[in-house]
């Protein structure tokens, strides 16, 4: 997806990234990038807006409640022992 004018940062990283921006999960330097880009582009921007959207809708019907600070670590240490594995044809249907 691209509003079709070239970004510092592209349009597929910053939507792989969109959750851990609305969750402020990264490092301010991403959140500038993410933020900058997704002032200048339009779809990415639409993009944004329905994860903030599906975001809310998950926190409302979860009664606002959040993971206790132990395991939201716990899971962060899990997930970034992560190995992820791509295929060439993982890369031919991302295309």
């Amino acid at each position: 997806m691209s509003c079709g004018e070239p970004h510092e940062t592209g349009c597929r990283e910053v939507l792989a990234e969109v959750y851990l921006y609305l969750d402020l999960e990264c490092v301010e330097e991403r959140r500038v990038l993410i933020r900058t880009h997704l002032d200048e582009c339009g779809p990415c921007l639409r993009e944004y807006g329905i994860e903030q959207e599906v975001k809310a809708l998950v926190a409302r019907c979860c009664g606002n409640e959040t993971a206790p600070e132990q395991l939201r670590e716990r899971l962060r240490a899990r997930l970034s022992e992560l190995v992820v594995f791509e295929t060439t044809e993982s890369r031919e249907l991302a295309d």
